[in-house]
């Protein structure tokens, strides 16, 4: 079993900054990748980042140079710095961890990119 909190959602204006984070307790040592991915109204749940225990990274093409995922393996913690921000990016991001062919989602967290 694996537990994801996420925090450090809220309302920002286009063009600021917010930056994520997912702590993960449990079963942590099966961890490998650790990810975000976002759902907005209306629309279906998809990958936003990701990131190995190694460091490698992916990134979705619409957050690309914006967006910089990050992670701390000694806390057992995954970043999200997300820097000129669209009302586009308005949605509910969750942190996620696939173990074992099993995701593992954390509750949300809500950002609003709004003037």
């Amino acid at each position: 079993q694996v537990r994801l909190v996420e925090s450090g959602g809220g309302l920002v204006q286009p063009g600021g900054s917010l930056r994520l984070s997912c702590g993960a307790s449990g079963s942590i040592l099966s961890i490998n990748i650790m990810g975000w991915y976002r759902q907005a109204p209306g629309k279906e749940r998809t990958s936003v980042a990701n990131i190995t225990k190694g460091g490698s990274t992916k990134y979705a093409d619409s957050v690309k140079g914006r967006f910089t995922i990050s992670r701390d393996n000694a806390i057992n913690t995954v970043h999200l710095q997300m820097n000129s921000l669209k009302p586009e990016d308005t949605a509910v991001y969750y942190c996620n961890a696939p173990v074992y062919g099993i995701d593992y989602w954390g509750k949300g967290t809500l950002v609003t990119v709004s003037a």
